[in-house]
């Protein structure tokens, strides 16, 4: 059992002082992962890598369901507040009084549809398509969030799904064709 694990353990069983603990260990891993994500943005993007970790971190450790059964349930859950946060500023920006039609934010090529579109209108569609997604196939969708919004390679996310990384190719080819498909069709619908 690692430390990381032991302290997850700890924590779902109610030790404060392991929340504590939790951090150090776990850090420089998130920030490595939230400033992979944010290194895509546009210039003048006001959300730094240190306060997407700090956001998701609070989540996680502030929430009654603490229960992570290792390391890779811990980041998966880091991978969804990561993609949480990062969706609800996308929509706070949209909102005309908060800034409307501002584009800061910028998405990874691999799921860019139409360079013309906004990337907040793209990230909520993205965003869409991946719950459906989800309601589809969990797996798929834990890769793609891990892949796409927590920044980590085909190998690290089979690794913490618990697939082959061949496996995960697959279902990354998959997820990426039905996502494009589903945000071609929301935007041929809008």
């Amino acid at each position: 059992m690692t430390d990381v694990t032991r302290i997850l353990h700890a924590i779902e069983h109610g030790d404060d002082r392991a929340v504590d603990e939790l951090l150090p260990l776990v850090y420089e891993e998130l920030r490595l992962l939230a400033a992979q994500k944010l290194s895509h943005e546009l210039p003048g993007q006001t959300l730094q890598a240190t306060a997407l970790v700090h956001e998701a971190y609070l989540r996680l450790v502030g929430t009654e369901d603490q229960s992570w059964d290792n390391k890779g349930h811990f980041f998966k859950a880091a991978a969804e507040a990561m993609r949480r946060i990062l969706v609800e500023r996308a929509r706070r920006k949209k909102n005309l009084k908060n800034g409307g039609t501002y584009q800061r934010i910028e998405l990874d090529e691999i799921m860019v549809m139409d360079n013309s579109e906004s990337s907040i209108d793209h990230l909520l569609a993205v965003d869409e398509a991946l719950e459906k997604l989800s309601n589809k196939d969990r797996v798929k969708a834990d890769l793609v969030k891990l892949r796409y919004f927590a920044g980590l390679t085909g190998k690290q996310a089979a690794e913490i799904l618990g697939i082959s990384s061949a496996t995960a190719d697959r279902y990354w080819k998959y997820a990426r064709c039905w996502l494009r498909f589903e945000i071609t069709k929301r935007n041929k619908s809008i």
